[in-house]
């Protein structure tokens, strides 16, 4: 009874009385422009969701059950901790194996560079003592063929039950091609190690032949909806090459990984990984499946380098965390974590620490690990879901009807739209729509370096296509910032110098405003407590000789003391009004004023305006 009078007493709200309601509140802004976000990924967010937004295809599906939107298994969101380690010395490494096993790695990442391919005692060297069928091995090598082989030999001899053999190959020739202009040998023989390693590798039957590698768009500045259509359009150029060949669909599939990135878009990321699965699964299903848990695909994420910075780089640590949430909340099947100074400097023992510990915490203290898709149910994350899954087939279908991946990179389709979202992404970072805390936002002032360079190199050999190319959102401000730091070991640091008069609360919130903007080159700040006459203020400026002075007041005040502030202090002094009092600006222009700096400003092209005027070239 008293169940049904609280319903009686609360009675259902319909979403058309709860938007009347919303627009009541703005008190006449625009609903759309205000509170509807408009998503770099070609669709709109609604500010509220409810039941009946509900109505999506992944609605009644469990976890473990096709298309496995929800997870691949019933039960629990284990997933495996993965460390990569790049092997130079064999013994160095395995002694680096040894350890980070009792440290809680249950996978291992093995990166040979520079075109390295081991032999069998190499490789028996670099895992002795290491279980095969105990730990997850994935290998990165140039020849992906003779390792599949070594792993068969070495599970045989050391009489190992060859389905607990468990692990990847880092094969991706298409992904190869895009990245760095060229394929291993060449299309048509890559392609053709693609079948052999189905052959060869059909006695370890848990163990990925091919890894599509995603991360390439994520790094290049990819939107979610790209890098999901287009690492499905690679999938799909593998498995109708497979299929064409003779190999049996239900047989191929489950010997696929991804290997996506993961970045700061939270909500968005956990939706991505349950898209991927979905999509994965429709796709496989097109050709002709006959076991739906062949459709399952193993998913490893990777910390992207797009939105990790050099400098305040421990702020890299909370990116990397939040990331890893999205990842295990997504339900991918490993995790490698990325140090927080992988993007300038080799990681150390500490920074790896770190990266392994951010798992472990999420694992052993936070129980990320107990609940299949905690995710579900969410109107918001549910109808994320929804429309990266229908906008990225979509944009599947498009580059499918260019003739595929491969065709489609050829006629510079792919790299187009990548670098058109790039160039959006870098221009909200320029304009601070979008933020990257510790660069264009809230720098470290305090913090100078000078000789800490990004380790991504662009691939400067001459191609026959276009490239895409890795980069990072903070950049173009870090060069910015680079260039003060190196001006600042033979003169001393720019001054900003805030003139703050007037009305406490504006002269205040300008000087905030001001010394975050200037800080990001990271030029000196120097603030002020207010001056009783602006007679006093120029007095003090000329005393401190600052390059840049930065009147700071109200706009009406402005009318009375922006010109005679500028006219005392503009031969010495570089100056600068915060704000931009539209019916004053005409005036302040003709007299020489023509400095501004304000919300809507590029603060970047401003900074690099500002550096060349102080004379830091």
């Amino acid at each position: 009874m008293a169940k049904n009078k609280l319903f009686q007493d609360f009675p259902p709200i319909s979403t058309d009385t709860w938007k009347e309601k919303i627009i009541q509140d703005l008190k006449g802004a625009d609903y759309e422009k205000k509170l509807v976000w408009k998503t770099d990924e070609g669709f709109d967010v609604q500010p509220f969701y409810r039941e009946e937004d509900l109505d999506l295809p992944q609605k009644d599906v469990l976890p473990g059950d096709f298309p496995f939107v929800r997870s691949n298994e019933a039960k629990g969101n284990e997933w495996l901790v993965r460390q990569d380690v790049v092997v130079d010395n064999i013994q160095k490494a395995n002694e680096k194996l040894l350890d980070i096993r009792m440290k809680g790695v249950d996978s291992f990442g093995l990166i040979f560079k520079n075109g390295k391919v081991p032999d069998e005692s190499e490789v028996e060297q670099l895992l002795k003592n290491i279980r095969a069928d105990y730990m997850e091995l994935n290998f990165s090598c140039d020849d992906p063929y003779t390792i599949i082989q070594i792993i068969d030999c070495l599970a045989k001899k050391y009489n190992r039950e060859l389905e607990k053999v468990k692990g990847s190959l880092e094969y991706c020739p298409l992904s190869r091609c895009s990245a760095n202009g060229h394929f291993y040998v060449s299309k048509e023989k890559d392609f053709n190690t693609l079948s052999k390693l189905f052959h060869t590798g059909s006695h370890l039957p848990n163990f990925q032949l091919v890894t599509i590698n995603g991360t390439i768009f994520k790094n290049a500045g990819a939107g979610i909806v790209s890098e999901l259509a287009f690492t499905m359009a690679m999938a799909a150029d593998y498995l109708t090459y497979l299929t064409d060949k003779g190999h049996d669909i239900d047989e191929i599939t489950p010997r696929f990984r991804l290997h996506f990135g993961v970045s700061g878009d939270y909500f968005m990321e956990i939706a991505k990984f349950r898209a991927a699965r979905y999509l994965w699964s429709k796709m496989a299903n097109a050709y002709g499946l006959n076991d739906a848990n062949a459709a399952k695909v193993r998913i490893h994420a990777s910390n992207a380098s797009w939105n990790k910075t050099l400098y305040d780089p421990y702020v890299n640590m909370l990116r990397t965390t939040t990331e890893s949430m999205s990842a295990i909340l997504g339900g991918v099947h490993s995790l490698s974590v990325l140090p927080f100074n992988e993007v300038f400097e080799q990681p150390t023992p500490f920074s790896e620490r770190i990266a392994r510990n951010q798992q472990l915490i999420l694992k052993g203290e936070s129980f990320f690990d107990k609940v299949a898709d905690p995710a579900s149910g969410s109107y918001y994350i549910e109808n994320l879901t929804a429309e990266l899954i229908q906008h990225a087939w979509e944009l599947f279908l498009e580059v499918d009807e260019k003739g595929g991946y491969y065709e489609a990179f050829r006629q510079g389709f792919i790299q187009k739209k990548v670098h058109k979202e790039a160039q959006k992404k870098y221009m909200d970072i320029a304009m601070r729509k979008q933020s990257i805390l510790g660069t264009n936002q809230y720098p470290n002032t305090s913090e100078h370096i000078s000789d800490r360079p990004s380790k991504i190199h662009v691939n400067a050999e001459k191609n026959e296509v276009e490239i895409l190319k890795p980069c990072r959102g903070a950049e173009a401000f870090e060069e910015i910032r680079l260039k003060t730091d190196a001006f600042s070991k033979d003169h001393p640091r720019p001054k900003t110098w805030m003139f703050t008069y007037g009305n406490l609360a504006m002269r205040k919130a300008r000087a905030q405003f001001a010394g975050n903007f200037f800080g990001c080159a990271g030029f000196e700040v120097v603030d002020n407590l207010g001056f009783p006459t602006i007679e006093k203020g120029i007095q003090a400026a000329k005393e401190a000789k600052p390059e840049i002075v930065v009147i700071c007041s109200s706009d009406e005040e402005y009318a009375d003391i922006a010109i005679p502030v500028y006219e005392a202090l503009k031969d010495q002094s570089v100056v600068v009004l915060a704000g931009y009092p539209k019916e004053l600006v005409d005036q302040f222009k003709t007299a020489g004023l023509v400095h501004f700096i304000h919300i809507k400003s590029n603060v970047l092209e401003e900074l690099s305006n500002y550096q060349q005027l102080i004379g830091i070239e």
